[in-house]
């Protein structure tokens, strides 16, 4: 969170992308042993969106920047950083960011990822706040984005069933002292659990081999009881955190943003905050989970549609990964 003497953080601009192949749970019953009927009962979700083929995750990025870029009334030219959140990169190594630096065309700046899975988006965006804060940049890009698609084992009914891909993009830049802006941010990571939602090959401690491509261990592996579980309890604890070092209640509080990860921890979530449905802004129907995405998509939407309005108060958290955590409180 800024301090009183540092420039507080304003979203200048948004935007997102989805790829317009869309793969509906009737099309997964062909794929797995599942039905529409389980899926939605058992995630929300109904449809997903999937990258066509050759489509890269940075050229998902570009167009959510883009878009972002043209809300924000800026240029590539204007940005001093980019970051984005992403664990599905075009390439191990460079970045993601330079990948859609290049594209953009914004030289020179710094540009960097954040791997911190369904929660990359919000710690790209905690990190951007601080570097607006300390009033050594004044226009960062932030970017989440997957291919996930591209990391699914298709043949686990478990998983293959919840995720999609798409980008959503925002622009960080210094508050106009209108009271607009980032209020506060909170991060966590709980290395204990690093087992329990993972790709287990493709690094240093397993690099690929062909046995372990057949084992599909290059693929999502996800224990979904750990995941729901500490999904619930440090996303509530991290959302009333983030309420409170603002100085606020939850009652101030107009829209709450979740990670779109599984319809039943939301609505648990919900119950613990003692918030209304109504209260919520909600995609997963359409999107599934889009990991890094999920939140920008979801903020963009309810932008576009007229539900978010310039003075209302959005609570945004996610986890993933890690496990990792985040929430924030921002003024709009």
């Amino acid at each position: 969170m800024s301090s009183a003497s540092s420039p507080r953080t304003r979203i200048a601009g948004v935007g997102a992308y989805a790829p317009e192949k869309i793969l509906t749970n009737a099309a997964l019953e062909a794929l797995v042993d599942t039905t529409d009927e389980w899926i939605r009962e058992r995630t929300g979700i109904r449809e997903r969106h999937i990258a066509a083929d050759g489509e890269t995750t940075s050229d998902m990025a570009l167009v959510a920047a883009k878009r972002a870029l043209v809300a924000a009334n800026l240029e590539p030219s204007d940005l001093d950083m980019i970051i984005v959140g992403t664990v599905t990169s075009d390439t191990i190594f460079p970045a993601c960011a330079a990948h859609l630096q290049h594209k953009l065309g914004a030289k020179g700046i710094p540009s960097f990822d954040v791997s911190a899975a369904c929660a990359g988006f919000m710690y790209a965006m905690s990190i951007g706040d601080r570097f607006i804060g300390s009033g050594s940049h004044k226009n960062i890009l932030v970017v989440g984005v997957e291919r996930l698609s591209s990391v699914t084992n298709w043949e686990d009914r478990g998983t293959c069933v919840l995720f999609g891909d798409g980008a959503g993009a925002a622009v960080l830049s210094p508050s106009r002292g209108d009271g607009a802006g980032i209020l506060s941010t909170r991060m966590h990571t709980d290395g204990s659990l690093t087992e329990s939602l993972l790709i287990r090959a493709g690094g240093s401690r397993e690099p690929t081999t062909p046995e372990l491509i057949a084992g599909g261990h290059t693929k999502i592996k996800m224990i979904g009881s750990d995941i729901f579980k500490h999904a619930v309890r440090n996303l509530t604890s991290a959302s009333l955190d983030a309420v409170k070092d603002a100085g606020m209640e939850l009652a101030d509080v107009d829209w709450i943003i979740p990670h779109q990860a599984n319809m039943r921890i939301i609505s648990q979530v919900a119950a613990r905050l003692k918030v209304p449905q109504e209260k919520l802004v909600l995609n997963i129907e359409r999107y599934g989970n889009t990991s890094s995405a999920s939140i920008p998509l979801a903020w963009n939407e309810a932008i576009q549609d007229g539900r978010i309005k310039p003075g209302q108060t959005v609570l945004a958290c996610a986890l993933g990964g890690g496990v990792s955590w985040a929430s924030a409180l921002i003024r709009m």
